[in-house]
């Protein structure tokens, strides 16, 4: 899937040309990164935090013109100011396309309680 190989590539402006020039992606109900710029130094932010940034495709629905993104992001955070611990968090998108077949709008979710613990303590075993 080519978001989830963008997301993987350490290519910010990849990610963002997953999306119409306007797209937005909302992250956990926060601010929303609204046109590429912006969508390229959310995507930067992550993949500064984990230089080794994998994100996998766990499941893709279909349905008229939603899709439903359900991912696994794993990596060390050894960016900037890292913890140097190991993260794996999973999570859904939900995006509406637009009319050119790129995302238009994403809404993202993923569990953060357990994302800011993996970051102090890293993965449970």
């Amino acid at each position: 899937m080519r978001a989830s190989k963008a997301w993987s590539s350490q290519d910010p402006e990849g990610v963002a040309s997953c999306y119409e020039q306007t797209g937005s992606l909302t992250i956990n109900r926060g601010t929303p990164s609204t046109g590429r710029a912006e969508l390229a130094a959310t995507a930067a932010s992550y993949m500064q935090a984990f230089p080794d940034l994998q994100v996998s495709v766990d499941h893709v629905l279909v349905a008229g013109d939603s899709v439903f993104w359900a991912w696994t992001l794993t990596g060390t955070n050894r960016g900037p100011g890292g913890t140097g611990n190991p993260v794996r968090v999973s999570g859904i998108e939900v995006w509406t396309m637009g009319a050119s077949g790129l995302v238009a709008n994403s809404i993202g979710y993923y569990d953060s309680d357990t994302y800011e613990r993996q970051l102090a303590h890293g993965i449970e075993k």
